[in-house]
C-alpha cells in the first residue's frame, strides 16, 4: 500500500515537473517575441526621431516636444504626415516654429461660436 502511494506521489511530481518545464519554454518564447517586438518598435522611434531632426529646426522640435504632454495624439498625427512629405519629397526646406504653428493652426478643429438667439 505505502509503495502504491509513493509511486502515485512520484507520477504526480514528474507530471508537474513536465507541466512546469513546458510552461517555462512557453514563457520564453512568449517573451523573447516581447522583447524583439520592443526591439523594433525602439528602432522605428529611433528612425522617426533622426528623420524629424533633419526636417524640423530646434526650435520646431522643441515645440512639437512641449506640445506631446499635453496633445500626444495631434502630435503624432503630425509627425506622420510630416515623416509623408519628406519621403515623398514634398518637402523643400525645413520646417521652422512659424510654420510649425500654421500646421497645427490648421490641423485644430474648427470651433464653432454659440450663437445665442433671443426670442
Amino acid at each position: 500500500m505505502t509503495d502504491d502511494l509513493e509511486e502515485i506521489r512520484r507520477r504526480r511530481l514528474a507530471q508537474m515537473q513536465q507541466q512546469q518545464a513546458t510552461q517555462q519554454q512557453m514563457g520564453g518564447a512568449d517573451m523573447q517575441a516581447a522583447m524583439q517586438q520592443e526591439q523594433a518598435q525602439a528602432e522605428m522611434e529611433a528612425k522617426k526621431q533622426a528623420l524629424m531632426r533633419q526636417i524640423l529646426t530646434p526650435e520646431a522640435r522643441e515645440r512639437l516636444t512641449n506640445l506631446r504632454m499635453s496633445r500626444k495624439e495631434l502630435v503624432e498625427q503630425l509627425e506622420s504626415q510630416l515623416i509623408m512629405l519628406a519621403q515623398s519629397g514634398r518637402l523643400q526646406s525645413m520646417i521652422d516654429d512659424e510654420k510649425l504653428k500654421q500646421l497645427l493652426v490648421q490641423m485644430q478643429p474648427k470651433k464653432r461660436e454659440p450663437t445665442i438667439k433671443r426670442m
